[in-house]
């Protein structure tokens, strides 16, 4: 048989060919030939090989080397390309490259060219509150808005009848954001109070996380869609080269209605935040701190919340049923703080930083996970030094056993810093506060961990008030009576199976 005609692959002659329909004759050639037989048996298939795992590992190296701003994290990725050929590269294309911060980019220069929403900003009374004022202005590029009122709502039982009613209230719009909302009693008040509230003519608006409403059945997403809602899950999608955005989720908890009242804070949308609910429904009851805001600092957060609803839905909320004039209702100055894996990265971390840096007595900390990086662990330290007393108050036991175990592990590590660190017993807080000298407090949805303050799309309010801070250092105060003190040396006479489980689990902190 003549190969005069025959493609390249087909002329070139194969060893020991045994490839299934290819019958070699007596010298060992094929009258017929599979191209990827040449691809397995040709001398340049290793150097081919050899020159796509050279190329894919510069290209990885050169983007990482422009873009990651952390040394470890350069340095691991890095190592994973070049020591694990096409593989690593293509772990580098799914998990390493920031494909959100291209979206949220645009989302902001298209937002710089409609013009913010105006709100009466003015810089807090305080004398003491100057220097940390002016470092969060440098962070943020935003002045805090004068004139707020912030109620504080403990827990559930007190939470919900409370943005309920104001739902039921609603005239024009209501926009909802909860990274948790439950298909329980609770969640579907929620849900028939906006689906009744759109029956009504209101416009209402409801973006709710993915991942944290449950990603393959979300029963409280259709039932929203059932009754006629505008409703979207954050960065949801079944494309498996966006699957990594997973990982990214919207952590923030908002409720605005009618644009001049909004509720903020780290309660999510639950049976479980209500004491009364959890134990009829036999769930553990989760401990939590809400606010409600009226006044100038209502517009950033329906900022916020505009912002996210337009990257997800390309929906921008301008007409003015979202945006009235807003008066003067109290006395507290706040100040918003988005953060997140877009142009909002670092924002709280350099915030706290801030806060630790610039105390002069006392900064107290109530968080559910504390899994602080050096940086935030020497701010501590340094603070610690200089005669400030910290204290920081975590749960005793947390809702996830490798959190538990990942925080007993980096906690050991920390018996050096000084700082006085409490547990509280059971139930689980899930509060998040900060309140440093007594006129300064950051309330909002952010934990003391990697996911938050690396990955997940945080809202925070710092708000400058001594009446304010008063109330959540007394609430501090009663959380510190019912918690122990924590004893290094306990943690140290672990089991050493124990102390290296944990300190394993620890290695996780970015993702747990």
């Amino acid at each position: 048989m003549g190969f005069g005609n025959a493609p390249l692959w087909a002329r070139v002659p194969l060893r020991n060919a045994t490839v299934s329909g290819m019958i070699p004759d007596n010298k060992g050639k094929t009258a017929a030939a599979m191209p990827f037989s040449f691809l397995w048996t040709s001398p340049w298939t290793g150097e081919l090989l050899g020159l796509v795992y050279i190329g894919l590992s510069a290209l990885v190296t050169v983007d990482v080397l422009l873009k990651k701003s952390d040394v470890r994290a350069a340095l691991g990725w890095i190592a994973a390309v070049w020591l694990s050929p096409v593989f690593g590269a293509l772990l580098y294309f799914l998990f390493g490259i920031n494909r959100v911060t291209r979206r949220a980019l645009k989302l902001r220069r298209r937002a710089t060219l409609t013009g913010a929403r105006p709100f009466a900003a003015a810089p807090p009374r305080d004398p003491e509150a100057i220097l940390m004022d002016k470092a969060s202005e440098r962070i943020t590029g935003s002045e805090p808005s004068a004139g707020n009122a912030i109620e504080i709502l403990k827990g559930g039982d007190t939470a919900y009848p409370v943005m309920l009613a104001a739902i039921a209230g609603a005239r024009h719009s209501v926009a909802l954001a909860s990274y948790i909302f439950r298909d329980d009693t609770t969640g579907r008040q929620f849900a028939d109070a906006m689906i009744a509230a759109k029956a009504r003519g209101v416009e209402v608006r409801v973006l709710l996380d993915s991942v944290g409403i449950g990603y393959f059945a979300p029963r409280i997403f259709y039932r929203m869609r059932r009754g006629g809602l505008a409703a979207a899950r954050f960065l949801h999608t079944w494309v498996p080269w966006r699957m990594p955005f997973l990982n990214m989720r919207n952590h923030r908890k908002l409720l605005i209605v009618d644009g001049n009242l909004a509720f903020t804070g780290g309660m999510n949308i639950s049976d479980q935040h209500s004491a009364s609910r959890a134990a009829a429904a036999g769930q553990p009851y989760v401990e939590d701190i809400h606010f409600r805001i009226q006044g100038p600092g209502v517009a950033p957060i329906m900022e916020a919340f505009a912002s996210d609803w337009a990257f997800i839905t390309g929906e921008e909320l301008d007409h003015d049923i979202w945006w009235p004039a807003l008066a003067p209702a109290g006395e507290v100055s706040a100040r918003a703080v988005r953060s997140g894996p877009d142009h909002d990265l670092y924002r709280i971390e350099l915030i706290i930083g801030a806060a630790l840096g610039l105390a002069r007595k006392r900064v107290r900390i109530v968080t559910p996970y504390f899994l602080p990086d050096q940086r935030l662990q020497f701010a501590i330290a340094e603070a610690v030094l200089r005669g400030v007393t910290v204290e920081i108050l975590l749960p005793q036991i947390t809702d996830s056993i490798y959190m538990d175990w990942a925080m007993r592990g980096h906690l050991r590590f920390f018996r050096h810093v000084h700082a006085d660190v409490y547990l509280s017993p059971q139930p689980f807080d899930h509060s998040k506060l900060v309140v440093m000298d007594g006129y300064w407090s950051l309330i909002g949805s952010s934990n003391w961990d990697a996911r938050s303050l690396r990955l997940n799309f945080e809202f925070d309010l710092e708000c400058y008030d001594r009446d304010l801070a008063g109330k959540l250092d007394a609430i501090i105060d009663a959380k510190l009576a019912g918690a122990r003190k924590l004893d290094y040396d306990a943690l140290g006479r672990e089991a050493m199976i124990l102390r290296l489980r944990n300190a394993l689990v620890r290695l996780m902190m970015p993702y747990l």
